[in-house]
């Protein structure tokens, strides 16, 4: 496999079951990420036509989520079946640089947003003038802003090398103790990328909560219409503030190990401390797309509509190839499904065309085409326990409404 001092740099430090946990683990948060995020960007691009300038975040969110899933992944995951580290350094330092700009921007695209809602609702009067371009402008920030904390390392302030545990890589959590260079960084990086995050974050929604509850009865009567805090804003603060608390809650038990590290003693940290931090920072790529696929009506409207599109796109294809050999969807063998009331309990049920060809081709039970049958065409009515047969044109127009 060539020279083994330059593709295993380093072994794991925790056991072989514990990897085994966690590469099961990351693969289930790989596989379920890639699909969550790949299908909010997807429900994102067929409605982009209707697409908010907040939802602007919501998109950047996902890309950042989804790129973090693909790059981090596919490297962590054999490395941690493996129990090692199965790249080389320029892999190591690549993965550390990826997860720390994508985690960055996602931690510092939820402290914009929060912004966004909070001047939205608290100051409506400038959150109504909130454009495109003020969102593009923003989107592009936040990327600048995660850069140069990404790029830092590379320049040599601060440092990227192994993870504690061994089977991944990050920044250098020894080099401050070694370097002052990396300890300003270390400081920067807490106090820019976590501390005023999370305490613009809470401030923002903390005004957005007391503004709601203090104005919601003037809401509900004779608040003005400039000044109303309308549903669409309710909602997004709510699912805002549920994205927040999923990705605070992934990444605090890390910053918390990572500060443990870089101000004390790094070998007092036990490995599996920060493999378990490693874990909660990771599944934070699952939080956004659940919460918008899920609680969100307008993604949730717009994802019904592509799956029920492509389940009928897909059966039409389906009985275009059937069609080459049966014209009809096997009228004899389905005849009793297409044309026939049943009735149970006294309630009819209503069979508009055949339920096992949904396609343009299949036999639909219409007026129209009674005449492709013998007009002597008949249907079983069955009430209780007896059954009997009528003819179609003879039953009242009641029951011939019900039936077709």
């Amino acid at each position: 496999m060539g020279n083994a001092s330059e593709t295993f740099l380093f072994l794991s430090k925790i056991s072989k079951s514990n990897d085994f946990l966690i590469g099961t683990l990351y693969t289930i948060f790989g596989v379920l990420s890639v699909l969550g995020n790949g299908t909010l960007l997807f429900v994102v691009y067929r409605k982009k036509s209707s697409l908010k300038p907040a939802e602007f975040f919501v998109v950047n969110l996902a890309i950042s989520d989804l790129s973090m899933s693909i790059t981090l992944f596919p490297l962590a995951i054999p490395s941690a079946f493996a129990h090692m580290w199965l790249f080389n350094k320029t892999t190591c330092t690549a993965y550390a640089f990826c997860g720390v700009l994508f985690g960055l921007c996602s931690l510092t695209n939820l402290m914009v947003l929060s912004c966004v809602c909070w001047l939205k609702v608290c100051c409506p009067n400038y959150g109504n003038k909130f454009s495109y371009c003020h969102a593009s402008q923003l989107v592009a920030g936040i990327w600048c802003y995660a850069g140069v904390f990404a790029v830092g390392p590379l320049s040599g302030w601060g440092e990227y090398g192994e993870e504690p545990y061994g089977t991944a890589c990050c920044i250098n959590w020894h080099a401050p103790s070694q370097n002052s260079a990396a300890m300003s960084y270390i400081i920067c990086l807490f106090f820019f990328c976590y501390i005023m995050p999370c305490t613009v974050i809470f401030l923002s929604y903390t005004f957005i909560l007391l503004t709601v509850r203090g104005s919601r009865q003037a809401v509900q009567q004779h608040m003005s219409p400039q000044n109303k805090i309308t549903n669409a804003h309710a909602l997004i603060v709510k699912l805002s503030i549920a994205v927040c608390i999923g990705f605070l809650t992934a990444w605090s038990p890390y910053a918390i190990v990572s500060m443990w590290a870089a101000f004390g003693n790094p070998e007092t940290v036990p490995p599996m401390a920060f493999a378990l931090a490693a874990i909660f920072a990771k599944s934070s790529t699952l939080y956004n797309p659940i919460v918008y696929l899920v609680f969100k009506p307008n993604f949730r409207k717009f994802l019904c509509r592509d799956v029920a599109q492509c389940r009928r796109t897909l059966c039409g294809c389906l009985c275009q190839e059937n069609s080459g050999l049966k014209r009809t969807c096997s009228r004899s063998h389905h005849r009793d499904e297409c044309n026939s009331t049943r009735l149970s309990n006294g309630l009819p049920e209503n069979h508009r065309t055949c339920r096992h060809c949904p396609c343009t081709e299949t036999v639909i039970c219409t007026t129209n085409n009674f005449t492709d049958y013998n007009p002597q065409q008949t249907a079983t009515i069955l009430k209780g326990s007896l059954h009997s047969e009528a003819v179609v044109s003879q039953l009242s127009m009641e029951l011939q409404s019900d039936f077709l």
